[in-house]
């Protein structure tokens, strides 16, 4: 697939936030880059909590910052693990990812030294439930 020319700066912001990666339970840290549909770069980083279920994902704090600078689409998303396989976004950031962006976007699951595979939010989650549930038919 081809690769994105914003993948440089995404990738970098991406290891930047995986640099601060908070996971002294599981020592396994996560960097991700989402890219505004307006081409801004939101990083995050993973948060892990003592109590599990309050742990924030890299894609969570990512998209968290989107949100509260205003932003509402994302177009292209960068994760990095430190790990020696590509290591997809888990099924809750999925969900996350797809309530802001569209099945077809790019997402490119890179390591230290780089990218490692691009695949599409679609592929990962090919039937995602969205805002679309919601809708009714007229009766």
């Amino acid at each position: 697939m081809s690769t994105s020319h914003a993948l440089g700066p995404m990738l970098d912001a991406a290891r930047r936030a995986l640099a601060h990666a908070h996971a002294p339970y599981s020592r396994f840290r996560v960097g991700a880059c989402v890219r505004a549909a307006g081409g801004r770069l939101y990083a995050g980083c993973n948060v892990e909590n003592a109590s599990y279920g309050l742990t924030l994902c890299a894609e969570t704090t990512a998209i968290g910052s989107m949100v509260a600078a205003g932003d509402r689409e994302i177009a292209e998303v960068v994760v990095v693990t430190e790990r020696p396989e590509p290591c997809p976004p888990c099924g809750r950031c999925l969900q996350q990812l797809a309530e802001f962006a569209r099945p077809g976007i790019q997402v490119h699951l890179c390591g230290p030294e780089g990218l490692r595979l691009t695949t599409t939010l679609g592929e990962l989650l090919p039937m995602a439930f969205g805002p679309g549930a919601f809708e009714r038919d007229a009766p």
